[in-house]
């Protein structure tokens, strides 16, 4: 008798390459159902009023009048507390620099799949690392993403496609790198320290800072399906833009919430390193990534990132004080 041979679905080099050939109709791929009762992650989801996130002013927490810089870092304090999520305004990157990211991650995803393919890495701590539904060991299911991840500082490691692509996120880098000084000098100072207390004590002009572009391609069954499930980042902090699509959701109070940020503003959340040196006062925010039927989502998160040999050294001072 002949052997029974198992035949596996073949997992497709993309997500979207994958969209591209299904239709409305189309069941997706049972190795892509994160949920099994549908709908559950979307119908837990309230939207957000208007005026209840905290919006951190950017020229405020810079100012030179005393009055104005203390009570904008009270309120980032506070924001850090409530939340652990924020946004940004007043930043001075300008909309065209956002813009820039959106399209040179869109030019990114439109290369051809051998052309992506020349950027996958091995392991999550490759300088350059592309993939798709990275997901090693998440009750076997496969996310609804594709993302490219590229570091920044204090090493910048080039991509040679798309053209700008290496430019572009290297301009936005070094801003953000300016804007996360000034936030990581408030949030110390918020904290009852020198502003220049993390600073000093963490380095953090050899921390690590790395982009990630994460593509969500329509779902036929968004109900089913995870961009990315919840979780917290490990770092000090994230800044995130977005194409306006949405699917990013946070959890506050026990409930879990749509984000839709203000026009050019860039969304903030605190990671777990903030919370841990914060002896928990700062609360690092659970939040996930929801895909839907009808159009593509771009979330481009920036990771502000202390190295982790460096952070042990110092997190024994750090707590004590």
């Amino acid at each position: 008798m002949a052997a029974t041979v198992s035949h596996q679905p073949q997992v497709p080099k993309s997500i979207k390459a994958l969209a591209a050939e299904l239709d409305s109709q189309t069941p997706i791929n049972p190795i892509y159902a994160f949920q099994q009762t549908p709908n559950i992650v979307n119908d837990e989801a309230s939207e957000i009023e208007d005026g209840i996130i905290p919006i951190i002013d950017f020229g405020l927490l810079t100012s030179t009048n005393p009055e104005e810089r203390a009570k904008t870092i009270q309120e980032l304090g506070k924001a850090c507390q409530e939340w652990g999520f924020f946004m940004v305004v007043n930043h001075g990157v300008p909309e065209s620099l956002f813009k820039g990211i959106m399209d040179v991650s869109a030019a990114f995803f439109d290369l051809p799949e051998d052309e992506k393919m020349q950027f996958k890495g091995k392991g999550i701590l490759d300088p350059i690392n592309y993939g798709t539904s990275m997901n090693i060991s998440f009750n076997n299911v496969l996310f609804w993403r594709d993302f490219l991840k590229v570091f920044l500082h204090p090493e910048f490691h080039a991509i040679s496609k798309p053209q700008g692509f290496s430019e572009t996120i290297t301009e936005y880098g070094k801003k953000l790198r300016k804007i996360a000084g000034e936030i990581i000098k408030g949030i110390s100072k918020s904290l009852g320290l020198e502003e220049d207390y993390f600073d000093k004590a963490l380095n953090l002009e050899k921390g690590l800072q790395f982009m990630a572009a994460n593509l969500y391609p329509p779902c036929p069954q968004p109900e089913l399906a995870i961009g990315l499930p919840a979780h917290t980042d490990h770092g000090l902090l994230t800044f995130l833009i977005q194409n306006g699509i949405g699917g990013l959701q946070v959890k506050h109070k026990g409930k879990w919430f749509n984000i839709s940020p203000l026009p050019n503003a860039i969304l903030a959340n605190i990671g777990d390193q903030v919370e841990i040196v914060s002896n928990g006062k700062y609360k690092s925010i659970m939040h996930r990534a929801v895909v839907n039927d009808k159009d593509e989502g771009y979330l481009c998160p920036c990771f502000m990132d202390q190295i982790w040999t460096q952070w042990l050294a110092q997190l024994r001072h750090c707590l004590t004080r």
